[in-house]
Parts: structure tokens; C-alpha cells; sequence
């Protein structure tokens, strides 16, 4: 944690973060979630000079996940041919774009920011509803809440296990474990048939 707070302890902090969360949706390898924890987790017991305002990070987090969304889904969208052609290949993303569309054309997007918890659920949803043409209108409301959502629990893990077990690793584990938890049951969720598909 030592290293991470000397991070933390500067206003490059909100910039690595953004940047992170930004480029996820393209790498989803990228430990953005890990990361917003542990300077939330640094951040609730630092006595550092400079703390991170956790309300701030909380918008730097959602508003760098949305950004990320809406490019995502413009590239997407002017992908083309080829794009259709490997979205056609691959089954899960397949019926996740097909699952977005009927989400989105009953006027909910929970799906969206159930994605937004999930492994990879993120990229298949922003780049499905891209590829897909559905409106942006529809989209980018859903994509906001899910970043919002998304951002707001991963700080509050990291700052609440902070305070209540210090800025230790063990803290930072705890809450790393609670946002995978809920990324396997987003993933779960996802997978399951809805009632129409079961039917």
C-alpha cells in the first residue's frame, strides 16, 4: 500500500484512474476496478499532505466509463461489414447484442449496467449496441447509470473496507473479493435464458 499511497497522495491519482477505466473496455485485462479500490482503500486512512476527494474519484471513475462506452459504440458503429462479420462469429456476443436490443426496445437498459459488473461485459455490450445501430439516446442514459453504479461501489468497498480494516493489503483483498463476487453473479445473470429464450 505504501507504494499505491505515494500515488494516492498526488492529483496524478485521478488521471491514472480515468485513463485506466477509459482503455478497459478495449482491454479488459486492465485492473481498473483493482485500482479505483485500492486508491479508495489508501485513500480512507491516508495522512498524507494530499487525500483524494472520494466523491470526486467516484465522477472521475463513471465519467471515464462512459467516455469509454461511447467510443466503444461510435467505432463499433462505424465498424462495418467487417465488425458485423466477427460480431456474427462469435455466439456470445451474438446474443449479447441480441439480448441489448430487446433491453433496449422495452424501453430498460438493465442490462447494460448489469454488463457493467461482469468479466468483459462492458466491451460486448458497448460494442454490440454499436454494431447493432441502436440509438444513442437509448444507450448512453443506461451507459451513465452502469458507470455511475459501477464507480460508486467500487469506491465505497475500497474506502469503507479502509476504514474499517486500515490501508492494509488484507483491506484492499476484501474489497477486490466483493467486486469480483458481484462481476461472477453479473456474469451469471448475463448467461442465464430469459423467460422468452427458455420459452
Amino acid at each position: 500500500m505504501e507504494s499505491v499511497g505515494s500515488l494516492v497522495g498526488s492529483p496524478w491519482i485521478y488521471a491514472v484512474v480515468a485513463l485506466s477505466v477509459l482503455l478497459d473496455v478495449f482491454l479488459p485485462v486492465l485492473p481498473s476496478g483493482v485500482l479505483v479500490i485500492t486508491a479508495a482503500t489508501a485513500a480512507a486512512a491516508s495522512t498524507a499532505a494530499y487525500v483524494p476527494d472520494i466523491l470526486v474519484l467516484t465522477l472521475c471513475a463513471a465519467a471515464a466509463s462512459v467516455l469509454g462506452d461511447l467510443v466503444a459504440y461510435r467505432l463499433a458503429w462505424r465498424g462495418g461489414d467487417r465488425l458485423d462479420r466477427a460480431l456474427a462469429r462469435s455466439r456470445r456476443l451474438r446474443g449479447a447484442q441480441e439480448r441489448l436490443g430487446a433491453a433496449l426496445a422495452r424501453g430498460g437498459g438493465g442490462l447494460v449496467v448489469l454488463a457493467r459488473f461482469a468479466p468483459a461485459g462492458r466491451s460486448v455490450v458497448s460494442l454490440g449496441a454499436g454494431a447493432a445501430r441502436h440509438r444513442a439516446r437509448d444507450f448512453l442514459p443506461w451507459s451513465a447509470l452502469a458507470g455511475l453504479t459501477w464507480a460508486g461501489y467500487s469506491v465505497a468497498l475500497g474506502y469503507f473496507g479502509g476504514q474499517w480494516l486500515g490501508a492494509t493489503w488484507l483491506a484492499a483483498a476484501v474489497s477486490v473479493g466483493a467486486l469480483f463476487a458481484a462481476g461472477a453473479g453479473a456474469g451469471y445473470l448475463m448467461r442465464k435464458p430469459q423467460p422468452s429464450e427458455a420459452g
